[in-house]
């Protein structure tokens, strides 16, 4: 997402001529747009995307354990 939004606020730059940008050969404003699917492809290739996809899901599982469990006046279980 970082290679995005700088992608966009460089192209942006560029094409209102603002500052040092408006110099700038666009293949060199472009190029993280080119960066952002390399690391998506890399990001999916390698499971990174799956592995934190299924870490949100544990982590709203246990808040919602922990919330029944408060609720019955249980403690809620310690992190090892």
């Amino acid at each position: 997402m970082l290679f995005l939004g700088l992608g966009i606020l460089l192209a942006a730059m560029k094409y209102l001529a603002i500052g040092p940008v408006a110099e700038w050969e666009w293949w060199v404003v472009l190029a993280p747009f080119g960066l952002a699917v390399l690391w998506w492809a890399w990001a999916d290739w390698s499971g990174y995307t799956k592995k934190k996809a299924v870490q949100k899901e544990n982590e709203k599982r246990q808040a919602r354990i922990d919330k029944s469990r408060a609720a019955m006046g249980m403690a809620p279980r310690k992190k090892r």
